[in-house]
Formats: C-alpha cells, sequence, structure tokens
C-alpha cells in the first residue's frame, strides 16, 4: 500500500508540472491582431489613448498613392471585448508619400512625420472630435535620407523626437538620433545617441520608456541580437548619449524580425515582426496579457564613466530563451495570491476652446432625466453611473453649454471637451436635435432638453441673434428636400420662442442636401449630414 500510495503521489506531481508547463505556454502565446494586419508592410504602432493604436501600412490599393504608395496611417481600436478591430484607413492623416504617426506632442496635438524623395517634414494634426485637422508643418531641421524608410517616436511628454534614419556620417545602416523642442513649433537638430546605441549595422524603431527611463528598439547591431530583435537600454545619465549595454527583451523575441514596439499603459505590448510574412512586417501580442518582464540588470559599457555614486552599479542580466522553462517549478501548495483592486481615478477635465485651444474655467451639471443637478468637487465615474446620470453638461461663462455622455467618459486619461463661443460666425451643431421620421415634428425628451438649455442660454445672453439652418442627405427629390429642411428649421424656432427668445432674434434657412459635411455614400454619411445648425450672426 505505501508503495502505491507513493507511485500515486509521483503520477500526481507530474500531472501538475504538465499543468503548470500548458499554462505557461498557453500564456506566453504570442498572436497577430487579426483584423489589423494584411498582407502588406504594417509597421511602426503607435498607441495614443482612448484604445486607439495608430500604424503605417504601404503599398495597400487603398493608400492615397494606390499600390506604389509606400506608407499611409492606418487606424485600429481595441474594443470592450479585448479585440482589435479591423484596420481602417486615414486619408486625413495621410499623403502620397510616406507617411508615419509620431504620437501625441500633447492631448490635442498628433506629430506626423512625411518623407518624399528622401526629404523629411514635420507636421502638425489637431484632434476634432473622431478627425484630425492639418495645422502646419513645423520648422523642423532639413534631413536628407541617404536610403529606406525613417521611423521614430515623441517622447512622452512631447518635448523630444526619437528618430532613426540613414544619414551621413552615421555609425552603420539606420542609427537612432533624437530632437529636441525648443519652442512652440521649433525643433533642433538631429543628435545620434551614441555609440553604445548606434552599431554598424541597424538600430530603428526607438521607443521611450520615461517611467523606467529605457530606450526599447530593433537592432542588428549588438550582440545580445540574433537578427533583428527588441533591445533594452537603460539612461544612465543627464545625457541622451549616456546609455547601458543594450539588453535583448527574450519574452518578445520570435523567429521572425522584430523593428518596432509600443506599450499600452506599461501593462501591454504590441510589436512588429516578420513571424508570419514571409518578410513583411505584422503587428503582433500576446493572445492573453501576461505581466511584461523586462531585464532588470544593465552593465555599464566598458570604457564609459561610471554611474553616479548613489546608484548601485549593475550588473550583465541573466537571460532565459522563451522556449526554455525554469529548471524547477515552485511548490503550489498553500500559496494565496491576493489580487490587488486599483483604486478608481478621479476624472479629469480638459475644457478648451475649439478655435484658440485655450483652457477654459468652468462647471458640471448632472443629468437624469428631467433633473440637472451641480457637481463639485472629486468626481467618479461610477458614482455617476449609480445615481443614474446620462449626461454631463459643461458650462463656460460666453460659451455655447455642452452635453457628454456619461457612458463615453474615461477615468484613465483627461476627458476633452471643446466648446464654442458664442460669438458671430460661429456655428454649434445641435447633434440631439431630432425629428419624427420624414417630418418637422420634434422628437420628445432629450430633444426639447436640449432646446429647453439653448432657450435659457439665449435668455441669458440678450443681444446674441442666432440662424438656424436645416440640412438633409441626397436621398429624394431636391425640393422636398429643402422644403423639409426649411420646416425642421421653423420647428425648432418656434420651440425657442415658446420658451420665451424673441421671435426677431431667430433667423431659418433650409439648405436640403447641398451642403453635406460627409460622405452621402454610407448611411454613416448620409446621418451626419441630416442634421440642425446654429450659426451666431451679428
Amino acid at each position: 500500500m505505501k508503495n502505491f500510495k507513493s507511485v500515486y503521489l509521483k503520477a500526481s506531481s507530474l500531472v501538475l508540472l504538465a499543468f503548470c508547463l500548458s499554462t505557461l505556454l498557453s500564456a506566453q502565446e504570442i498572436k497577430s491582431l487579426s483584423g489589423a494586419n494584411s498582407p502588406n508592410d504594417d509597421i511602426n504602432p503607435v498607441w495614443i489613448g482612448n484604445n486607439i493604436l495608430l500604424f503605417t501600412r504601404a503599398f495597400h490599393p487603398k493608400n492615397l498613392g494606390g499600390e506604389k504608395d509606400p506608407g499611409d496611417i492606418w487606424m485600429t481600436r481595441k474594443n470592450a471585448s479585448g479585440e482589435w478591430e479591423t484596420a481602417v484607413h486615414r486619408p486625413d492623416l495621410s499623403s502620397t508619400g510616406f507617411d508615419l504617426a509620431l504620437g501625441l506632442e500633447d492631448i490635442l496635438t498628433l506629430l506626423v512625420i512625411r518623407q518624399e524623395s528622401g526629404n523629411v517634414t514635420l507636421h502638425q494634426y489637431s484632434k476634432f472630435g473622431q478627425d484630425w485637422n492639418y495645422l502646419r508643418k513645423v520648422n523642423f531641421p532639413a534631413v536628407q535620407t541617404k536610403q529606406g524608410a525613417v521611423s521614430g517616436r515623441v517622447v512622452e511628454g512631447g518635448k523630444q523626437i526619437l528618430i532613426s534614419a540613414v544619414l551621413e556620417g552615421g555609425y552603420g545602416n539606420e542609427d537612432i538620433y533624437i530632437s529636441e523642442k525648443t519652442g512652440p513649433t521649433e525643433w533642433s537638430s538631429l543628435t545620434s545617441l551614441g555609440p553604445a546605441i548606434n552599431g554598424k549595422a541597424q538600430d530603428m524603431g526607438p521607443f521611450f520608456n520615461p517611467k523606467k527611463q529605457e530606450l526599447l528598439f530593433s537592432s542588428n547591431s549588438h550582440p545580445e541580437a540574433t537578427g533583428k530583435d527588441i533591445l533594452i537600454a537603460k539612461k544612465i545619465g543627464e545625457s541622451w548619449q549616456d546609455w547601458s549595454v543594450p539588453v535583448k527583451w527574450s519574452q518578445i523575441s520570435t523567429r521572425g524580425s522584430e523593428g518596432s514596439v509600443t506599450l499600452i499603459e506599461d501593462k501591454e505590448v504590441v510589436w512588429t515582426s516578420t513571424q508570419n510574412s514571409d518578410g513583411f512586417a505584422d503587428l503582433m501580442t500576446f493572445a492573453t496579457p501576461v505581466p511584461l518582464v523586462f531585464p532588470e540588470k544593465f552593465e555599464v559599457p566598458k570604457n564609459e564613466a561610471p554611474v553616479k555614486s548613489e546608484a548601485k552599479a549593475p550588473t550583465a542580466p541573466k537571460t532565459v530563451a522563451p522556449s526554455k522553462f525554469p529548471e524547477s517549478i515552485p511548490q503550489m501548495e498553500n500559496r494565496l495570491i491576493i489580487v490587488q483592486e486599483e483604486k478608481e481615478s478621479p476624472l479629469a477635465w480638459y475644457v478648451i476652446d475649439g478655435k484658440t485651444k485655450i483652457k477654459l474655467d468652468f462647471t458640471l451639471q448632472g443629468i437624469k432625466g428631467d433633473l440637472t443637478e451641480s457637481l463639485n468637487g472629486v468626481l467618479l465615474l461610477s458614482e455617476l453611473n449609480t445615481k443614474g446620470f446620462t449626461q454631463i453638461k459643461v458650462n463656460s461663462a460666453g460659451y455655447f453649454p455642452k452635453l457628454v455622455q456619461v457612458s463615453s467618459l474615461d477615468n484613465k486619461t483627461s476627458n476633452l471637451v471643446q466648446m464654442t463661443k458664442a460669438e458671430s460666425g460661429n456655428v454649434v451643431l445641435l447633434d440631439n436635435v431630432n425629428f419624427k421620421r420624414g417630418t418637422s415634428e420634434l422628437e420628445k425628451d432629450q430633444t426639447e432638453k436640449v432646446l429647453a438649455d439653448l432657450a435659457e442660454f439665449l435668455k441669458e445672453n440678450p443681444s446674441l441673434k442666432i440662424r438656424i439652418n436645416g440640412h438633409t442627405d441626397n436621398v429624394g427629390d431636391p425640393g422636398l428636400n429643402k422644403q423639409l429642411s426649411l420646416e425642421r428649421a421653423g420647428s425648432v424656432r418656434d420651440y425657442l420662442v415658446s420658451k420665451g427668445v424673441e421671435f426677431e432674434r431667430v433667423r431659418i434657412s433650409g439648405w436640403g442636401g447641398t451642403r453635406p459635411i460627409a460622405s452621402n455614400v454610407t448611411e454613416a454619411g448620409r446621418a451626419k449630414n441630416r442634421r440642425v445648425e446654429l450659426v451666431v450672426e451679428n
């Protein structure tokens, strides 16, 4: 009986060991971002928050330059279930040249590198709702590449840009350089990160993690690299030329060639690899989220100044290939794993003038049904939902109030609200004003609530005169569409007058389908064109 028990225990241990190994394998499984990939080259992933990842796709038929276009900017979004949605083309950020998103300079401004005939230029785009509007070409130093495409990132905080390119006087092929912001639209000349980073072959796809002061980049120049792998080097001094010896990040090494990497809130990683694509890069991640295991020990390069005395001298890390397992599995008995629940962050707000981008003083009100309640102090998203608030009304003196859906709020980043000043020429889209299908009769509830708030605002600003413009899509008879749009504008005016606004202060126009703001080819575009706008007049 004793021998049987011994055999049974050994068998149980083997089952446990097999289970642990199976779990490790499953957790570390690498997969492509499904709908975000294509048979083309998909490179330089850039996470910009709000579940959005931008990247560059080469030689795709939908690129502005067609199949000969070397790279346009595309976008994928992570949905509520954690899946990456099918990538969509962003023509508003692209050209017929090579376009590459670098990341956010600030919460409203995206920087895009454009490369045409070897010349590299830098451009600003401003966020407007879900779209980006072109701002300007900024004063970036003249850069002429010798060959190949550039890659790079904005360093978090928007004060530095890291660029990899093949330039005259470099150490090898692609080297990594830094440019620093010297004014609102001024950037310094490129400076090499030095020989600790740049070797005799390719060093590219830079990403800097300011929390850890670590540079992640793709390289085949260093002894740690076995092909093009993601390496990590630690910044060990004040200068951008002071780096530790780069260490291979073994956790995301594949049999392919790794090109660039982006961290998502330090909890998830997306990178590019050719492991599945016959030489073309795909966007990759782990099949299920796993703890990111970064190297912890870094070595100071030989013949370099030592680290400051208060810092402990690091030693070279011991790396373990992903395909190998620990020599022993820790015992599992009597282990209690405690997962600490993250404390909910309060809501943060970034309220600005939609034209000048100047920050505004503001107050908030919560709306649930017909009730409106002032909101003060720290606001938690969970409390707003518990109390049944469906909308937040944002108020700023001299500006039209703005309604924000509680369901759209994010407690992980500042909630951007762009306000419209009540001055001549400004336009406000009354996007919550709806009509019964095919008629000029106002819908109840939400529509009347919006118009009642507008009436109160107009009565508080008695010198203000407005015009209500009605619009439709292009479906149906143009003459009937124009008449319907005029009647709908008239219904809005009638409601405002019924609430005490003088008739002479509200003029109306009906434009039918003659002034679309979106394509009428799709239902989504036609829905945007069926709208009512308010225009401030003298």
